[in-house]
């Protein structure tokens, strides 16, 4: 039922975007009453969080970071002149589902684990805002089921999930806000990292305990923390690739 209505949903999507052509893409998106009505309501506090951090929103991208444990969204911000990013806010998952592992079949209810990028807005979305993931990406498309991987992953609002990311209908607009604000300012792909849970020593120590019956995933998460500890080290988001494996190197 959750699968119908995201492709109901984007069905509306395609038809309202083909009214909406012209300007630049921020003009493009207000024209859709929610957001709108999200920078009528939220367009300050998002200043506000720049301004708490010294940080300029003209020309700002953004990277968001996420941890299923944890239950935490961040929010990094790269000024116009930088090359480093800067955390500007952390929202929390207001729900979660399955359990800690990347997402391999269409209908196990994981939230992906990986590497992505938002490659969707969904101003009609029947979760208020949605931000879509492009999963399956390269690295699913070799490790997930062949014939039913799965998809319509998002971070959206409400408080329900069968594998995407709800942080409520307040917070999805100010993330929906800055994601159109770094789109607008000419960001291609807004990278998304999605990990089981922070991958420093301490982290992944502790689910070496947790998971120690399961090698194979743990394997995976040792893969996935060189993704991790390099933007822990570098605050840069650097060209991740997949090898004819799956497996992700920098």
């Amino acid at each position: 039922m959750i699968i119908q209505t995201f492709r109901r949903m984007n069905l509306l999507f395609i038809m309202a975007t083909i009214l909406v052509q012209t300007g630049s893409f921020k003009q493009q998106q207000q024209k859709f009453e929610r957001v709108k009505n999200a920078y009528d309501e939220k367009e300050e506090t998002v200043k506000q969080y720049f301004n708490r951090q010294h940080l300029n929103i003209t020309g700002a991208h953004i990277f968001i970071r996420t941890f299923k444990k944890e239950r935490k969204l961040e929010v990094w911000i790269r000024e116009k002149t930088k090359s480093e990013y800067t955390l500007l806010n952390t929202y929390d998952f207001c729900a979660s589902s399955g359990i800690l592992g990347p997402k391999r079949k269409e209908g196990d209810l994981q939230i992906p684990e990986g590497v992505y990028q938002i490659n969707h807005f969904n101003p009609l979305s029947n979760f208020h805002l949605s931000l879509g993931i492009n999963y399956p990406n390269a690295s699913d498309k070799i490790l997930s089921d062949a014939k039913r991987p799965g998809g319509s992953i998002y971070i959206h609002g409400n408080c329900v999930t069968v594998g995407c990311i709800p942080v409520t209908d307040d917070k999805i607009k100010e993330l929906y806000i800055l994601a159109v604000e770094a789109k607008n300012n000419g960001q291609i792909g807004i990278p998304v990292h999605i990990f089981p849970a922070r991958l420093d020593a301490a982290g992944y120590t502790q689910l070496t305990h947790e998971f120690s019956s399961a090698p194979a995933l743990l394997t995976f998460w040792s893969n996935l923390q060189k993704v991790y500890l390099d933007f822990e080290k570098t605050r840069k988001i650097n060209t991740v690739h997949v090898n004819a494996r799956g497996e992700y190197y920098l």
